[in-house]
């Protein structure tokens, strides 16, 4: 009589003369280590997992691996950096993995992002007394009216050229902790 063959031994026979070559090994390995590295960087960007925590992760990792792994959790940090707000986790943990203070480009993105928060401000305040003006003179004025900006394609338009303004120079800080 025959025997009966389930899927998995069909298909465990079949895959015997299948072999992984070494550049497939190396890039299941690269997925691995960037899979695990995202889990660990949303983890702490959401507050789940400290930055401790995370130095012990990488120290679990095998020798070879753990250069590699810094390297890609150092870059996600790095571009997670953004104007609109304080990162003060990020450079925390860019600190951390460099081994050394970076308080001045620290300096430098806290005066950007002062100074991008003041003309964002300005170019809102601008937006509404153009606004206040419009309604007056259609006869619509008074402590109750509150102009609504935010629908405002000119403020879209102007703001859109503050953030590429201010994302070019957020870029050479983010280059500039990539070279320390």
């Amino acid at each position: 009589m025959t025997e009966i063959k389930s899927t998995l031994e069909l298909a465990m026979e079949r895959t015997k003369k299948i072999a992984i070559s070494k550049e497939e090994r190396k890039e299941i390995k690269q997925k691995e280590i960037l899979h695990k590295i995202n889990g660990l960087f949303h983890r702490y960007m959401e507050g789940h997992l400290s930055l401790n925590e995370i130095l012990k992760e990488i120290d679990r990792m095998d020798e070879k691996t753990r250069p590699t792994a810094k390297e890609i959790l150092l870059s996600q940090w790095i571009d997670a950096l953004s104007l609109n707000d304080k990162e003060e986790r990020l450079f925390k943990g860019i600190e951390s993995l460099k081994q050394r203070s970076i308080d001045e480009v620290k300096q430098k993105f806290h005066h950007l992002l002062s100074e991008y928060q003041k003309e964002k401000e300005k170019i809102k305040q601008t937006e509404r007394a153009q606004i206040e003006e419009l309604l007056r003179k259609e006869g619509i004025y008074g402590s109750a009216v509150e102009p609504y900006i935010e629908g405002s394609q000119h403020l879209e338009k102007e703001l859109g050229n503050l953030n590429h303004l201010y994302e070019v120079k957020l870029k050479e800080i983010k280059e500039h902790l990539r070279t320390l």
